[in-house]
C-alpha cells in the first residue's frame, strides 16, 4: 500500500458527514493538486530547469545546520521554491513516513533506517549514500572530568547519556561499546543526537555520546573528545526522493544540490566524512 493510499485509509475513518464532506473535499482538492503538480513531475532532468513549489525534507537531526544552509542556497537558486525540514531522530521520521506523512524527500542517518521506508516501498529509486559520520565524546566546557577515552565514561557517579538504540546514533554508539567490550549504564536515553548534546549543553549530563558534526556545530558550548573505538562505528547516510512527492521536480533537484560537489562542500565543512 502506497504513502498516498495509508493517508486516504486515515481520512476515511472519520465517520457520518464528516466522512462524506471530506470525501467530496478530498476529490476537489486531489483534481487541483494534480494539475498543478503537473508540471512539477513532466519537469526536465537539467540542473538548468526551471522548478518550482515546496519541498518537504525529512531529515536526520545531525544535519540539520547544513541541510538549513543547503536548503537556503537552494531557494536562492530556483526563485519560487521553499525547502520545509522536518528534523529528528531517523527511526521515527522512517516510521512517520511510512505511515502516510506527506514528505518529498528522506535523509536518514543509517542505511537501516532508511530500509523501514524503502521496505514499505515508500522510495522512488535506489537511495544514494552522500556522507559518512563518525562519533565523538561531548564533554562539559574545559573537560572537567578528564575524559579521554570510550572506558572512562563508565566511571561511577559519571552521569552519560546515549541517544536511543533505535536511533542511529544510539546503535553506533552501542556497536563502539560492544567491540571495546565495555558496559555502560546512561542517566537517560534520547531521542535524537541533539537532544543528548543538549543534555550537556544544559548541563544536566557530563558527557553523551555523539557525532562529531554536532560537537563541532555546538562551538564552545561543549568539547569533543575522540576515541579510536568510533572507527568500529561510521554511519553511511542514505537519501532518496519519496514516492507520491507533491513537487517531485524541485525535490529531485534538491537531492541533486545535496550529491553536488557544492552540497559535498557544505557538508564536509560541517564535519562529514566523504562516502
Amino acid at each position: 500500500m502506497t504513502r498516498s493510499a495509508r493517508r486516504t485509509r486515515r481520512t476515511l475513518q472519520v465517520t457520518g458527514v464528516g466522512a462524506a464532506a471530506l470525501l467530496v473535499l478530498s476529490a476537489c482538492s486531489s483534481s487541483d493538486s494534480d494539475s498543478s503538480k503537473a508540471p512539477d513531475t513532466s519537469a526536465p532532468d537539467s540542473a538548468s530547469a526551471k522548478v518550482s513549489g515546496e519541498v518537504t525534507v525529512f531529515a536526520a537531526a545531525s544535519l540539520k545546520e547544513s541541510f538549513t544552509t543547503l536548503g537556503k542556497d537552494f531557494e536562492k537558486a530556483h526563485p519560487g521554491t521553499k525547502v520545509t525540514f522536518s528534523f529528528g531522530g531517523s527511526d521515527a521520521l522512517a516510521a512517520s513516513i511510512t505511515g502516510g506523512a506527506p514528505a518529498d524527500v528522506f535523509a536518514a542517518a543509517s542505511p537501516k533506517t532508511m530500509a523501514i521506508v524503502t521496505g514499505e516501498g515508500d522510495a522512488e529509486g535506489t537511495p544514494a549514500t552522500f556522507v559518512r559520520n563518525r562519533l565523538e565524546i561531548a564533554t562539559l566546557p574545559g573537560n572537567p572530568d578528564k575524559i579521554a577515552s570510550l572506558k572512562d565514561l563508565t566511571r561511577s557517579g559519571l552521569k552519560v547519556v546515549l541517544c536511543d538504540k533505535t536511533a542511529p546514533c544510539g546503535a553506533a554508539a552501542q556497536k563502539a561499546l560492544d567491540a571495546s567490550r565495555l558496559k555502560l549504564t546512561p542517566v537517560s536515553y534520547e531521542q535524537d543526537v541533539k537532544s543528548a548534546l543538549n543534555k550537556v549543553v544544559l548541563k544536566e549530563a557530563d558527557a553523551a555520546v555523539v557525532y562529531r558534526t554536532d560537537v563541532k556545530a555546538a562551538g564552545d558550548k561543549v568539547v569533543g573528545v575522540d576515541f579510536p573505538e568510533s572507527a568500529d562505528a561510521v554511519n553511511d547516510y542514505p537519501i532518496a526522493l519519496l514516492k507520491d512527492a507533491p513537487h517531485a521536480a524541485a525535490a529531485k533537484a534538491f537531492v541533486a544540490l545535496v550529491r553536488s560537489a557544492e552540497g559535498r562542500q557544505v557538508l564536509t565543512g560541517a564535519g562529514f566524512l566523504k562516502p
